[in-house]
């Protein structure tokens, strides 16, 4: 215990063996795309390197559709949720079961079916090429500020641990991931994936477990956090206001996932490198099973982490960290600090979450902007195989660096994981409405899809930014720092943090702190404070609402003029045991791919 932080003062930082091993699995991560990069060299085709040929296998993808979305953010941010606030975030688990039956059931195989490329080559064919070029510049704007949170996140956390230059790792990781995507493509995200997860897996276990051994075993450790209000499982308030409820976990979490399990270019993209759809299938329903285990352990780091500050909080004792985000790595420092190597692996896991979904985005946004926007233009057009695959390599490299850019911006923020979910959402909702409304509502037409998706993402920003200037906040729960080395510090300043830290005491409580009543003028005070994570549920419901009504307005569609693989008869796929005379009003006129 002498040479914990809470106890010195200081950080610890990484040792020779620490780097040494961190290097080593960067390397190896690197490695893997030069060895498809030679290994393919004679099958350089467009197709080989965006979709590895459609011929991968179900393991590699299913642990690259485990790790692709469960970045750094996930890591850094989900143990933190539970040490600042409670243990209600744990009810995403069922949250992602809901997601992953509704993209193995409904979205994977509408697209799968369509044998598409991109995703948003249904919208030309279901809308217009205006609605195509719409949606892809929504994503691509959307990916690109997921790409700088994911980036900043690990970058964060490493120097929490070295004290070295933030934009130095912010650079270095960057150059990595793009020059093993640049180089062997699908194949090399998809088998580098699959090494990153096994490295996540096992830098989440050793914290879990050498945290369990020092707060005297996780059931210990989970009565610490009981006693002090961490662990909470019954909010079951339905207003949509409150931060984190069952409702806002389960549902609101649950579509925001769909989004990106079922709507998402690097999801899809990956389910449609496999070669049938039922491995595809079986690809998304097995990483479940990973995506689980890791939210839960690390919701049980969580747990111990709390256990094991619960008398100092770090933040409130000599600011050995700046930011909550920083917590896990002080706290890997400080457990498994006497064991060289072994930070260094961990950190390499918050690292693998990272490049896993940074190698993912690259490859999804170089395959949108050849497919749905440069192939547009005749010189493009006229391109050969070896010469588009060039240009897609470049792509690659070309958003690499405007992701460090775009880092930046985002280290002006705190709370990396609401920020990145707020954000994300503000522009996916709006795009995933607009794939809901052309795969559910045959009525929709070309104005109803831009006015409904234009509309939807004014309103989110207006949402999203209204919290911002109000200042927004649902308040943590309490902290003590009643066992800090005091000694430490000067007389004046242990008098003044000693009755801060005794106030805190007698306002602990075992229920979850309620949101600060702010009283404010602004009528729309209460639209502001909508959880982040019913962003997305919101954005579509707008979507849909006002594509309809324009629909109506301007023309709408004839459904029986409609391709019904454009469509999803949700009934007939869901329901196909009801009589064929209701099935056929079901359709709402949407002939059948058969009389079709």
């Amino acid at each position: 215990m002498d040479d914990y932080s809470i106890v010195t003062g200081k950080r610890k930082t990484f040792g020779v063996v620490d780097y040494v091993l961190f290097s080593v699995i960067l390397v190896i991560s690197a490695g893997i795309g030069f060895f498809f990069a030679v290994k393919d060299r004679k099958k350089d085709s467009t197709s080989n390197f965006l979709l590895a040929g459609r011929k991968m296998s179900v393991f590699p993808v299913s642990m690259s559709l485990l790790v692709t979305f469960l970045s750094a953010l996930t890591l850094l941010g989900n143990p933190v949720e539970i040490y600042n606030y409670n243990t209600m975030f744990w009810y995403l688990c069922l949250a992602m079961v809901l997601a992953i039956a509704a993209a193995s059931f409904i979205f994977i195989p509408f697209f799968y079916e369509l044998g598409i490329t991109s995703a948003f080559e249904y919208l030309e064919l279901r809308f217009s090429k205006h609605v195509r070029i719409l949606g892809c510049l929504l994503y691509i704007f959307q990916t690109m500020m997921y790409v700088s949170f994911v980036l900043y996140a690990p970058a964060l956390a490493l120097t929490a641990v070295t004290g070295t230059n933030l934009w130095a790792f912010i650079v270095g990781i960057m150059l990595i991931v793009t020059a093993y995507t640049a180089m062997g493509g699908m194949k090399a995200v998809v088998w580098t994936d699959t090494f990153q997860a096994f490295v996540i897996t096992a830098g989440l276990l050793v914290a879990l477990i050498q945290g369990s051994i020092l707060t005297g075993g996780f059931e210990e450790a989970w009565k610490v956090a009981a006693d002090r209000g961490r662990v909470v499982f019954d909010v079951f308030d339905p207003d949509p206001k409150v931060r984190h409820s069952f409702w806002t976990v389960v549902f609101g979490g649950a579509i925001f996932w769909t989004s990106l399990f079922g709507l998402n270019q690097a999801q899809i993209q990956r389910a449609i490198s496999l070669p049938s759809l039922t491995k595809a299938k079986i690809s998304l329903l097995t990483s479940l099973i990973g995506i689980i285990f890791i939210l839960t352990i690390g919701f049980m780091i969580g747990i111990v982490m709390f256990a094991f500050y619960a008398n100092c909080h770090p933040i409130k004792f000599m600011n050995i960290i700046t930011k909550a985000d920083q917590l896990l790595p002080l706290f890997v420092m400080d457990i498994l600090g006497q064991f060289p190597g072994i930070p260094g692996i961990f950190v390499s896991c918050i690292f693998s979450g990272s490049l896993s979904t940074l190698s993912s985005c690259l490859n999804a946004l170089s395959a949108v902007t050849i497919e749905d926007i440069l192939k547009r233009f005749w010189f493009v057009k006229k391109m050969n195989d070896f010469k588009m695959t060039l240009l897609s390599k470049v792509l690659v490299i070309i958003y690499g660096v405007i992701g460090i850019g775009s880092a930046f911006l985002v280290s002006q923020v705190s709370a990396i994981l609401q920020a990145s979910y707020s954000l994300f959402s503000i522009i996916n909702g709006p795009l995933t409405g607009l794939f809901v409304l052309g795969i559910f509502f045959p009525w929709a037409n070309m104005w109803g899809a831009i006015v409904g998706s234009l509309t939807s993402l004014f309103m989110m920003s207006w949402i999203g930014f209204g919290a911002f200037a109000n200042k927004i906040r649902t308040p943590t729960a309490t902290f003590d720092t009643s066992g800090c080395n005091w000694n430490l510090t000067t007389t004046t300043t242990m008098t003044t943090v000693a009755m801060e830290s005794s106030t805190m005491l007698l306002n602990s409580t075992t229920t979850p702190i309620p949101p600060a009543t702010v009283e404010s003028s602004d009528p729309f005070y209460d639209m502001y404070r909508l959880s982040y994570l019913w962003y997305t549920a919101t954005a579509i419901l707008i979507n849909v609402v006002v594509g309809l009504i324009v629909s109506f307005i301007t023309g709408r569609t004839k459904p029986e003029d409609l391709e019904p693989r454009l469509i999803f008869s949700i009934f007939d796929r869901l329901l196909p045991c009801l009589p064929e005379s209701v099935l056929r009003k079901l359709r709402c006129g949407v002939p059948t791919k058969e009389v079709y």
